[in-house]
């Protein structure tokens, strides 16, 4: 569920490109306006708007926003103005290629898509960076298991159904057990294999029969069993499997608790989540933490980016 609003009836997309210039001319970006109309388009119209602006004013509106608006505004500004596959592979591509990369939001990106979303993820990267997704990942990221991990995640087909064969999610369970808590080490290869080759109705299954046998979670034999880079990606396919509204839920109170916010998770989770599952993310928020997210983000930001990400969250409750 979706906590994005549109107007009932919204302005036509010429309209808005017209109200976004009048927002930029004169002295400083009335930015109130630009938030006021960009928050409250659903991907689709924000598309139609980028093309009529060019159209009318032979310039893009990404490049325009970005020489009128700064800092984490800016970022979250830019970030929303794309359609979900050309952001998740923005996101990707930042993640990978940074001077000071740790691959958290390529990791949470990839291990928290559909085959068939990673399916046209790929040829949308192709498209706009001129390289295939797997050889970025080769070449950016340690040859190791997170790497095989998330190579075998954007290539196998997996289902997408609920369905779900018990006799098999049972041996699944079993064989991660012997894989892991069960010996001396970790076999590394049977995680990869089932995490990557498996439905997500069928992991959260797994899941469920390895709490059933062994008395605790699957997760938290992947914490005991395996660290870095390699868990995270792990974590990320299994806890979306099961409830992703409060594996998403977790990853914001992550980014806002302590000292200083961690605003680059806080910007990619509720922008890439506004038009999917906010909904389910903000009511796992409030069950856990007996805070909305909506006063933990009022709190954690400031002036008109905060007004921005508050205008995707929707309603406080």
């Amino acid at each position: 569920m979706a906590t994005l609003t549109v107007p009932p009836v919204p302005p036509s997309p010429r309209d808005d490109a017209m109200q976004l210039y009048r927002a930029f001319k004169g002295f400083g970006c009335d930015t109130s306006a630009v938030i006021n109309i960009l928050a409250h388009r659903d991907a689709t119209q924000r598309a139609y708007i980028q093309q009529e602006y060019k159209a009318m004013y032979s310039e893009e509106l990404s490049k325009r926003l970005a020489s009128e608006l700064s800092g984490k505004l800016e970022t979250a500004v830019l970030l929303w103005l794309h359609d979900p596959a050309g952001r998740d592979a923005t996101i990707i591509r930042k993640s990978l290629t940074a001077d000071n990369k740790t691959l958290e939001g390529a990791t949470e990106v990839i291990c928290s898509r559909t085959p068939s979303q990673l399916q046209y993820l790929k040829q949308i990267y192709h498209s706009m960076f001129g390289v295939y997704l797997e050889h970025d990942i080769q070449t950016n990221t340690s040859p190791g298991d997170h790497q095989k991990l998330l190579l075998a995640y954007i290539s196998t087909p997996r289902h997408e159904g609920p369905e779900v064969n018990r006799e098999i999610a049972q041996k699944d369970a079993k064989g991660l057990y012997k894989a892991g808590e069960k010996k001396l080490g970790t076999d590394e290869k049977t995680f990869i294999h089932i995490f990557s080759e498996r439905s997500a109705a069928h992991l959260a299954a797994v899941s469920s029969y390895y709490h059933d046998m062994y008395g605790h979670s699957l997760k938290k034999a992947v914490k005991n069993e395996t660290s870095g880079a390699f868990e995270h990606a792990l974590l990320t396919i299994i806890q979306c499997a099961v409830n992703p509204g409060k594996y998403f839920a977790k990853v914001l109170h992550k980014a806002m608790k302590g000292l200083g916010t961690d605003d680059s998770t806080l910007i990619r989770v509720v922008v890439t989540r506004t038009e999917v599952d906010m909904q389910y993310i903000k009511a796992a928020y409030l069950k856990k933490h007996k805070k909305t997210l909506n006063d933990e983000v009022h709190s954690e930001t400031s002036s008109h980016y905060r007004t921005f990400l508050l205008s995707l969250l929707g309603p406080n409750h």
